[in-house]
């Protein structure tokens, strides 16, 4: 698979083979007993490059995984010594409650500077969807997202929402807005947020009036629905903190009234066998949040 990956990267049999230090007949002979093994076709030689064909395509998403799976566990049973090493997968949205996860990680360090941390950023169904492929360790998710398959720690903390709008727009020169405010505005939403559940506090917030409203646009991450914002297009409806609305910035945010809090959890697998060094991370997490 690391070889179909090379090819695939490459584009060329002779640039991966030379990136794999091999010779091109034995990485050509290497592929041909993949395609043989599959019974499919995997790639389309053409006179100056190769690409993919659809069954390709598929392997290559799949082998990126399983290759990204299988180095996770070789480096977690190696840090399964007496002095913990090894690396913690962290996934979550956009969120300054990544401060809690921070301070955790900044403890650890201090006596186990051989831990390294990765964070993924993404809405909640890619973190759960890496979650499940136990390619993550924990998500950071707000708690209307269905975490019944997970265990969880709510953390202290929790994002309001709001709308986010440009300072010389009319619903500016309020501090708050009302759901008769949003009526017939265009709207930009998160798509996350608005998936029905029955705990989705900020779906009851609009009395079963959100199908009505104005949608021109929806957004999984906050950074380009605050450019369509900026440039006119729409209203976005967000968790605050997340965009740029300092003195310099042509954005504005107003909570919404009645007030609309997002509660946020720290999610792992039930049935994930951690690493040492996860393991670590999640008994300073309970330790430091286990009584919220």
């Amino acid at each position: 698979m690391k070889y179909f990956l090379a090819v695939a990267r490459e584009g060329s049999i002779t640039a991966a083979a030379n990136a794999l230090h091999l010779t091109q007949p034995t990485l050509t002979r290497q592929l041909q007993d993949l395609e043989y093994e599959l019974k499919q076709k995997l790639f389309v030689r053409g006179k100056y490059k190769i690409t993919l064909t659809d069954e390709g395509m598929l392997l290559k998403d799949r082998a990126e995984e399983i290759i990204e799976m299988i180095d996770k566990t070789k480096r977690d049973i190696i840090s399964s010594g007496v002095d913990i090493k090894g690396d913690v997968y962290i996934g979550g949205g956009e969120t300054d409650a990544m401060e809690y996860d921070a301070d955790v990680i900044k403890e650890i360090r201090t006596t186990h500077p051989n831990i390294t941390f990765h964070l993924y950023s993404g809405n909640a169904e890619d973190v759960m969807e890496k979650l499940d492929k136990k390619l993550l360790d924990f998500g950071l998710l707000v708690q209307h997202n269905d975490t019944s398959k997970y265990d969880s720690v709510t953390l202290p903390v929790a994002d309001v929402w709001g709308v986010l709008m440009r300072k010389d727009c009319p619903l500016a020169q309020y501090k708050s807005v009302k759901l008769e405010d949003l009526k017939g505005l265009p709207l930009i939403n998160s798509r996350q947020a608005i998936k029905k559940s029955s705990n989705n506090e900020f779906l009851k917030w609009f009395h079963g009036q959100f199908d009505s409203l104005n949608t021109v646009a929806t957004y999984n991450l906050i950074f380009n629905a605050a450019i369509m914002v900026k440039s006119g297009i729409g209203y976005a409806i967000t968790l605050d903190k997340l965009a740029d609305t300092s003195n310099k910035s042509p954005l504005c945010f107003r909570p919404l009234e009645p007030r609309v809090e997002a509660k946020l959890n720290i999610v792992w697998n039930k049935s994930s066998v951690r690493s040492a060094a996860a393991n670590l991370f999640l008994q300073k997490l309970q330790e430091k949040f286990g009584n919220q």
